[in-house]
């Protein structure tokens, strides 16, 4: 058996790459939250022990990636590669945690979608032989990503309705080609950027909803499944507004998503915790697959599950400027696990 294109934008990898160690780190927002237990590390003051807020992201993507690699029963220098990405200039965050390690590294860069961005480059290399053992790790600060993108804390800034709170957390996953237990990435359906003119840079939800309904729309005719065949479709950090969105679009194709969710409503109680419309920041939807989908695999809640994590492709420079928010969103199944 072969590795595969599925149609435009589809991999199936003949052996498929393992998942066997995931870690999490999480803020003190973050832990007060449905999913607060589940995380493997949590500070209460979200500095994690450093000076900055961006070195607090650094130490929490060391943290994440040392509670995977204790779970794969593996070492730092066991890693063929490191795959990682953030919301900061140069992804300065993955790159100051990487710069001890010694492991050869990709720093990647997809917003919000960075964790299923490095997942799927992280499995097309391992299953095309470029490696035994790779890690995929991703982080957000809220901090970090309010003085890069939007004002001073100290500025007390309001938010608009549609707004979502950047995650304070940090996911790693470690995969290897080698045959062992652990939930299996079975397909992945590359995103194309999706640009459908939303300008408003604090309605994120609207800007990647359009990206979620392509790749998810090309994910099923590329493999020739349909939505039922998953027993979870989970979108990355769109929130309330976007996920609606992405549902009303399958709605009017006469296809209603009835196992669908969105990591930016699971991570917060909206009801109880002031988000607004959900959470955001690529450690959103990393620590939700590190703390709650892949535990919920291994424990047989589920069996197939897509992870879609979306991105918005905009910078302070271009919302400066009055560009459009361009939008991306990648696909990964994971099946098995117990």
């Amino acid at each position: 058996m072969e590795n595969k294109k599925l149609g435009r934008q589809s991999f199936q990898p003949a052996s498929p790459p393992i998942i066997i160690g995931y870690g999490s780190a999480a803020g003190q927002k973050e832990s007060s939250g449905p999913l607060g237990r589940h995380f493997d590390h949590t500070c209460k003051d979200d500095t994690f022990g450093a000076k900055s807020w961006e070195q607090a992201e650094s130490s929490m993507q060391q943290l994440a990636l040392d509670a995977a690699l204790k779970r794969a029963q593996l070492h730092t220098v066991d890693l063929d590669l490191m795959l990682a990405g953030d919301l900061l200039n140069q992804c300065i965050g993955s790159g100051y945690a990487a710069r001890a390690s010694g492991v050869p590294f990709f720093g990647l860069y997809g917003a919000c979608s960075t964790m299923g961005e490095s997942l799927a480059l992280a499995t097309l290399l391992l299953s095309g032989g470029y490696g035994t053992y790779a890690a995929a790790v991703t982080s957000s600060h809220f901090c970090s990503a309010e003085r890069q993108y939007r004002t001073p804390l100290e500025y007390g800034c309001q938010r608009t309705p549609t707004a979502q709170w950047t995650a304070t957390a940090s996911g790693a996953v470690v995969l290897t080609s080698q045959s062992a237990k652990g939930p299996a990435v079975t397909r992945v359906t590359v995103g194309k950027v999706v640009d459908k003119g939303i300008k408003d840079a604090n309605n994120m939800g609207a800007a990647m909803a359009p990206a979620a309904y392509d790749t998810l729309k090309a994910h099923f005719e590329d493999t020739g499944l349909s939505p039922d065949f998953y027993d979870l479709i989970v979108t990355g950090d769109l929130g309330k507004l976007g996920s609606e969105i992405v549902s009303d679009f399958f709605s009017t194709d006469g296809v209603p998503l009835s196992n669908y969710n969105d990591c930016g409503c699971l991570l917060f109680d909206t009801n109880q915790q002031d988000v607004h419309a959900g959470a955001s920041g690529c450690g959103c939807s990393a620590s939700v697959l590190c703390g709650h989908l892949l535990p919920g695999l291994l424990a047989g809640r589920w069996k197939r599950i897509l992870f879609c994590p979306t991105g918005a492709l905009h910078s302070p420079t271009s919302t400066m400027q009055g560009e459009s928010v361009p939008g991306i969103c990648h696909a990964i199944a994971l099946e098995g696990g117990r």
